[in-house]
């Protein structure tokens, strides 16, 4: 008998490959009343509430959420009895033949899946997309697809124990679900993991936390001499992205902005250089590439001031690299920031922020911790998001409005979608005539 664990948009995915394949299982989620109860029509119904032990009773196997802490209860009772816990990753990948490639990394890793799918689509392949990003993993299986590309988070390749991939990259590895681990070296280590399933793999040699590691492929979005494996490396000389010694783009051609999309791009080329994907197919995707929604996407212009929404950063690092991009490019910058702050350093953002950015607004429960590290006459409060865009919009005549919150969304928003929507209709509703 299988169990699966959490009712959500995995445990749904979950339950509905076990049906179709008439394999049976148990279905438990700790709350009550979990919020997509009501898209589960499946046999059986599902046990809600506490944890309770006998759950396990008969169980050979766990499919299990990856929003389930390895600190909770039922997890602690599983190690315990020696059950094998999987995720829905690995059970995905036990019933595809096709080639699989994974991409992790603390941040841009969404920006690469997307883009690393565009060259598949581009070079003439059927591809299939998904994971940490859109659909779930088991949705994705069929068997005229040409290659898998999956979005995987740290919390994926927690439950994760085999994986065949034939290819993967960790893209850069920075402190974040703080909350989740027992120590940033446990995050290091769950994101490095990826490799040991990867028959390339592909390495960041400008990142502290894979350097050393034997690498298919390399990027480096550093000099070029630096790289000694230069035939196989991703590199930037001048203007110039490089594959070894050919010639691949120029970053005056790349419609995405800020130094950290180089790097993406470059891990995108890296990949796509292990699949032999034709070059012109791949530029060509990045220069049509506009980015995510909610991952600095333009919004709009008013008068003579550009909004970008960048909702998606929820944590410091994100948030930092998205104003490197801004505060490169405009002279004035409004940041609206806020939510609930996780436990990092926000000492570098401070900075940041009192020396290149002209205002912030600040919303949500933190936004009082959030100001004690900001110049008091840059800081302006707001009570939704609507009057921070409001706000925002009356500091600068010239220049750009981010939204980049540092923070997580949940004590405003369902989600930072939700956020990144409410930012975009609030800018839509101010007038250009104002």
């Amino acid at each position: 008998m299988k169990l699966i664990l959490g009712l959500g948009e995995t445990g749904l995915s979950v339950a509905k490959f076990l049906t179709a394949n008439n394999v049976e299982f148990k279905i438990a989620d700790s709350r009550i009343e979990p919020p997509l109860i009501s898209s589960y029509v499946y046999n059986p119904a599902p046990i809600l509430g506490d944890w309770k032990k006998d759950l396990l009773s008969g169980i050979d196997e766990v499919y299990i959420s990856p929003g389930i802490a390895k600190s909770e209860s039922i997890y602690v009772w599983l190690s315990e009895q020696e059950i094998p816990v999987v995720s829905d990753i690995e059970l995905f990948s036990r019933h595809v033949s096709s080639p699989i490639i994974g991409i992790t990394g603390s941040n841009g890793k969404s920006t690469v899946t997307k883009l690393f799918s565009e060259m598949i689509h581009n070079s003439g392949y059927k591809v299939a997309v998904g994971g940490n990003l859109g659909r779930p993993a088991l949705e994705l299986i069929s068997d005229d697809i040409d290659y898998y590309v999956l979005e995987l988070s740290s919390y994926q390749l927690d439950y994760t124990n085999e994986l065949n991939l034939f290819a993967g990259v960790v893209l850069n590895i920075t402190p974040d679900h703080l909350d989740r681990y027992d120590s940033f070296q446990s995050y290091v280590e769950s994101k490095l993991s990826i490799y040991k399933y990867c028959q390339n793999c592909v390495v960041n040699v400008s990142e502290e936390y894979t350097k050393g590691i034997t690498a298919s492929k390399y990027f480096n979005a550093e000099n070029k001499k630096q790289q000694k494996d230069i035939i196989n490396t991703v590199c930037l000389e001048g203007d110039n992205l490089l594959n070894g010694n050919s010639f691949l783009i120029k970053t005056d051609d790349i419609a995405l902005i800020g130094e950290h999309n180089i790097a993406n791009i470059m891990a995108a080329f890296a990949l796509g250089d292990l699949l032999k994907l034709p070059t012109g197919a791949m530029t060509k995707s990045v220069k049509e590439f506009k980015g995510l929604e909610h991952r600095l996407e333009r919004v709009a212009t008013i008068k003579n001031v550009e909004f970008f929404n960048d909702s998606k950063a929820t944590n410091v690092i994100s948030a930092i690299t998205a104003l490197h991009a801004i505060v490169n490019s405009y002279n004035q910058v409004v940041l609206i920031a806020g939510g609930i702050a996780k436990k990092e350093d926000y000492s570098e953002l401070y900075n940041l922020i009192n020396e290149r950015v002209s205002y912030v607004v600040l919303i949500g429960i933190s936004a009082d911790y959030l100001a004690e590290g900001i110049e008091t006459s840059k800081v302006k409060f707001a009570s939704s998001m609507s009057e921070a865009v409001n706000i925002a919009s009356k500091l600068i005549e010239n220049g750009a409005i981010l939204l980049s919150p540092a923070c997580a969304s949940f004590d405003m928003f369902d989600n930072f979608e939700k956020r990144g929507h409410e930012f975009k209709d609030s800018v839509r509703m101010l007038s250009p005539l104002s």
